[in-house]
């Protein structure tokens, strides 16, 4: 190996030499990170899938660390859609259904509408606001109607679905034609009311 072979810096540890002195606590940091998540995948199948699913998870964040509203998006329907399936199973449970968070009643209702809030903020082209501030208010609606279904089943999905739909309507292309068309009054009746000055004066 010539002498400047990047294994042999790196095994020489020159303190003049930053690259090495630097990558050595990286490279054993890696390895000990590498052999614990080994460790803990092996003992267990439900280990391996936490483990897949939090790396997985790890390079969605990666992947979007420039796309904060898509990130915030992402994170408030993932909170959206544990929360509304924990209240809807509990209110099943609640009137003696044998339920689980996969198999309840409304657990894929609130679950398609955390979808279309989701779907339904970046298929508008023109988007006058944060999509991701979209997506926040509508789950934040959806969570209150899984509240409300805990008492009122029959209420739970129709008032979620009109809450999306109207948050949707209002901070979408439909708010802004509106809020073009308020802009627009005051400046033409202020044109066509406008008093002409008396030549008499």
């Amino acid at each position: 190996m010539s002498p400047e072979h990047p294994l042999r810096r790196l095994l020489r540890q020159d303190k003049n030499d930053s690259w090495a002195v630097r990558l050595l606590p990286r490279v054993v940091i890696g390895v000990a990170v590498v052999y614990t998540l080994v460790v803990i995948a092996s003992q267990s199948v439900s280990s391996f899938v936490a483990l897949v699913a939090l790396a997985l998870l790890g390079g969605l964040v990666w992947l979007l660390r420039r796309r904060a509203q898509l990130l915030m998006a992402l994170a408030s329907t993932v909170v959206t859609l544990a929360l509304t399936g924990y209240w809807a199973t509990a209110a099943d449970i609640a009137r003696g259904a044998k339920a689980t968070p996969l198999t309840g009643q409304a657990v894929f209702g609130y679950w398609a509408l955390a979808g279309m809030a989701l779907l339904g903020a970046w298929m508008v082209k023109e988007h006058p606001g944060r999509r991701g501030v979209t997506v926040v208010v509508a789950d934040v609606i959806l969570v209150i109607a899984s509240v409300i279904g805990m008492f009122t089943p029959e209420a739970g999905i129709p008032i979620g679905f009109l809450g999306v739909l109207g948050v949707l309507a209002f901070r979408g292309s439909t708010a802004k034609k509106l809020l073009t068309r308020l802009r627009r009054v005051p400046t033409t009746a202020t044109s066509g009311g406008k008093p002409t000055k008396n030549p008499n004066s």
